[in-house]
């Protein structure tokens, strides 16, 4: 497996403006969900990180639960529009106050999919918290009630977010080179 090194064309967020930029997070959704039933719903594997993050940084008292929806693939850079749901969630959410956290907002299929079967299920309200918006690549339209960055077209990895289900473990967002980039290596 190559080393990252190899094919890391730049750091887009250095892990301390990462861990900035989600304790406001963590903070603005506290203040938000003051006093109510909040579920965080996780879209796997991505969010994990985030979540697990975001999590320490909520004050208030809050459950979670995971959701998996395959729409990438391994090898494939660009979601082809298509989302099917591997991993549903476990909670009866009906009049609940939901927040699905979410690595990336990239085309919005995935989340549009995610937020139409929930929403069927009656929640007292549905949002979306996203660490990385791609809002240039959009197809479809979403909104994202809590956006850690607004980042440009290109395909990230680290800190949650894989090349070819590898680097999730790194600590920051990195941009691949794709022209240095071999994954049989």
């Amino acid at each position: 497996m190559q080393d990252y090194h190899e094919f890391l064309d730049e750091i887009l967020i250095p892990e301390e403006v990462l861990q900035k930029r989600i304790a406001e997070l963590g903070a603005e959704i506290s203040r938000d969900y003051q006093g109510k039933e909040l579920l965080m719903v996780c879209i796997l594997r991505g969010g994990v990180m985030f979540l697990t993050d975001l999590m320490r940084q909520i004050t208030i008292p809050h459950m979670i639960d995971f959701m998996s929806v395959s729409s990438y693939g391994v090898g494939a850079r660009r979601s082809r529009g298509q989302s099917r749901i591997t991993l549903d969630i476990n909670t009866d959410i009906h009049n609940m106050h939901v927040l699905l956290v979410e690595d990336i907002v990239d085309s919005g299929y995935t989340v549009k999919a995610v937020l139409e079967l929930l929403s069927g299920r009656e929640p007292k309200s549905l949002k979306v918290c996203a660490l990385l918006d791609k809002v240039e690549r959009r197809e479809v339209d979403v909104e994202v009630d809590y956006r850690g960055f607004e980042i440009p077209d290109k395909f990230v990895f680290g800190y949650g977010l894989d090349a070819d289900e590898y680097y999730r473990n790194l600590p920051f967002i990195g941009v691949l080179a794709a022209e240095k980039y071999n994954p049989g290596e």
